[in-house]
């Protein structure tokens, strides 16, 4: 999978964010503006990390088109292309790209491949308890900790006091929470920190990513991971190394440049016959979500937005320019 650093350092992406708290939007940005003719019905079916921003576009959206009706479905990456290629949604969020299987099934349908819209940044956080005093793990010990296949080469571990906490932590075994096999983040997780290797048994797999945040923030001893937009006051998003060894925060900056080592785009798929222009009910939303109100929206929701030079290429894309 292609990094997110590579594209966004290709561009010299240049912003002041310094914290994870200070969240810019490029101020070429433009106010959505309403037009006529935009009425009907959608359904979106897909990822559990865009849900909750899914659903925030969609209410905004509505606000400006009364008439429009968008009903939202987030539970998981993988219900997406099924969706899709069966014509029941007509938009699939997705927290990773589609799979090259997933593609040639909707092709093989449809005759032409499924349009893959960018619309947001994430960082894939690592949560622990607030109360926890760790700073910083690496991918290596990342997937020591989750994975029983550690094809990294990392000895396991199983307790606090291997990552070095002393006290009343040292002896704790690290309660793990993790996303269940129809998430995106499950599979972007298990690629990049633990080399596509096998989860451990005692990770609690869980439907969604508020249900994995609840766990860490109710256990002490707790670690997981979800998008960025999940986190609340009851847990910390800990620094993290790649493989130059470098402790980065899951910050905007951060993110863009590619040194916190676990980012992504997010996605919207959708059935774009590349002979026809999108209808104005899908086009104006897309119109939206990339424009100031939508990005706003997306900081809102705890994201990082679009690169305003990739927005401008995903609206190309759409024929929307």
């Amino acid at each position: 999978m292609k990094r997110i650093g590579i594209l966004l350092g290709a561009l010299a992406v240049s912003i002041t964010a310094t914290s994870a708290f200070a969240i810019d939007i490029d101020s070429r940005y433009q106010p959505y503006q309403p037009t006529t003719g935009v009425s009907g019905s959608l359904k979106s079916i897909g990822s559990d990390t865009l849900n909750n921003l899914m659903t925030l576009w969609s209410e905004d959206y509505r606000a400006k088109y009364p008439t429009v009706k968008i009903e939202v479905e987030g539970k998981g990456s993988s219900t997406a292309p099924p969706a899709l290629i069966a014509g029941t949604s007509q938009m699939g969020p997705m927290s990773r790209p589609m799979k090259a299987a997933e593609i040639d099934s909707f092709e093989q349908k449809y005759g032409y491949k499924p349009t893959a819209v960018r619309v947001a940044v994430d960082t894939l956080a690592i949560f622990v308890h607030k109360d926890n005093p760790l700073t910083c793990l690496s991918l290596t010990q990342l997937d020591g900790i989750f994975s029983k296949s550690r094809l990294s080469g990392s000895p396991e571990i199983a307790t606090w006091g291997q990552l070095g906490l002393t006290g009343e932590w040292a002896g704790k075994p690290i309660s793990l929470f993790g996303r269940n096999s129809a998430s995106g983040t499950y599979g972007y997780f298990k690629e990049v920190a633990m080399v596509n290797g096998d989860y451990k048994d005692t990770v609690k797999e869980q439907p969604g990513s508020s249900a994995v945040v609840q766990g860490v923030a109710a256990d002490k001893f707790a670690m997981g991971y979800s998008g960025i937009g999940y986190k609340t006051a009851d847990v910390k998003a800990i620094q993290v190394s790649g493989r130059d060894g470098q402790c980065q925060e899951a910050n905007q900056k951060n993110a863009y440049t590619g040194a916190y080592p676990i980012t992504r785009f997010l996605y919207i798929y959708v059935n774009k016959n590349p002979s026809s222009p999108l209808d104005p009910l899908r086009g104006e939303f897309f119109r939206y979500v990339l424009s100031l109100d939508g990005q706003r929206d997306t900081s809102k929701d705890g994201y990082f937005p679009m690169p305003y030079v990739f927005a401008q290429q995903e609206l190309g894309k759409l024929g929307l320019k």
